[in-house]
């Protein structure tokens, strides 16, 4: 649990994680614990390895690339893709075995500290979702009456505490969780493009990573340049994709990375947050690094002699100029 939380979704914290609208998590675990599994294969002298994954699904992929990486040359079982077995024969097969399956919802559970995915694949679009799904969070609707406030203090970029408490990040993630769920924050119903490119029907639920993410961009937008933004949004975009799809242990992920950790140095704060009925609404915030400079932007104050900006105004306007006298205007 520490290693999942200190090494990888603190970094995807750092990165924004946002896959098409959820926060990268499952293919984050899923190659985890492929490359401890490609490790112990090697160690104990195993001849091959085995997973469930379906030929449907991302996973196949994402082990795949791992245990090529860290186990070369051992063979990879995947019995319900080799064997090409529908949901109802390995149904029968865990009948067979004495293992009892129920489905509430098809795609199943599975779940990490930073995201529970509940459904997915063969959900119908018109299917309206029922509230037994949910397991960390009750209906906006159905939430409190009365808001919820916190505190949450970041520090290069990472959450560090809660409503004034130091306290470990995986231990921090869990607490919001709770919090969150109570005010009903973090439901995800999206579409979602996998890796073989075709669509499904995705359901999450994330109340922490929602919350801190929200918090964390705002962050960056107090902390960092508007070129690093605008950079930044790039290499996050990339880093994602590369989770997403397998290539979580590319030489490229370790890259980005670099520049990610870099730019997060200054990127300290504290925020006041209310949590009410699905919403996340900033009271305050506040950073010893934040690049807001109110006495010097603002209309009110005479931080800078305007007519500086009449010069500036004329050379930006330079290859305007260009464009008019060689006729392009006509184009536009």
């Amino acid at each position: 649990k520490e290693e999942f939380a200190n090494q990888w979704v603190s970094m995807a914290i750092k990165a924004n994680s946002d896959y098409e609208g959820y926060p990268v998590s499952t293919s984050m675990t899923r190659q985890l614990i492929a490359r401890k599994v490609a490790e112990k294969a090697v160690e104990l002298g195993c001849d091959a390895l085995i997973e469930g994954s379906s030929g449907k699904g991302n996973d196949q992929y994402r082990m795949h690339n791992v245990f090529t990486l860290f186990a070369p040359g051992l063979e990879v079982l995947v019995p319900v893709r080799d064997f090409d077995l529908t949901r109802g024969e390995e149904e029968l097969l865990c009948k067979a075995w004495g293992v009892p399956v129920t489905e509430t919802l098809p795609g199943g559970d599975d779940k990490t500290m930073w995201c529970r995915s509940i459904a997915s694949g063969a959900v119908d679009l018109n299917q309206e979702l029922p509230e037994e799904i949910w397991m960390w969070l009750v209906a906006p609707e159905e939430a409190k009456d009365q808001p919820t406030i916190v505190e949450i203090e970041f520090s290069e970029g990472i959450p560090v505490s809660l409503n004034g408490k130091q306290l470990p990040l995986a231990e921090l993630i869990l607490q919001l969780n709770v919090i969150g769920g109570e005010n009903g924050i973090g439901r995800i119903d999206m579409f979602e493009d996998g890796i073989m490119s075709l669509k499904s029907r995705e359901i999450y639920e994330a109340p922490a990573a929602k919350i801190i993410l929200a918090l964390h961009r705002d962050l960056e937008q107090f902390c960092l340049t508007k070129e690093e933004i605008m950079f930044k949004k790039a290499i996050d975009q990339q880093w994602a994709y590369m989770m997403y799809h397998g290539e979580a242990f590319h030489p490229l992920r370790y890259e980005l990375e670099a520049f990610i950790n870099q730019s997060q140095k200054p990127v300290n704060g504290e925020y006041k947050v209310k949590l009410y009925k699905g919403n996340i609404e900033i009271l305050g915030r506040s950073s010893r690094s934040g690049l807001f400079a109110p006495e010097i932007r603002s209309i009110k104050a005479g931080g800078f002699d305007q007519r500086m900006c009449r010069d500036a105004a004329h050379i930006r306007a330079l290859p305007y100029r260009v464009l008019a006298e060689k006729g392009r205007a006509k184009y536009l």
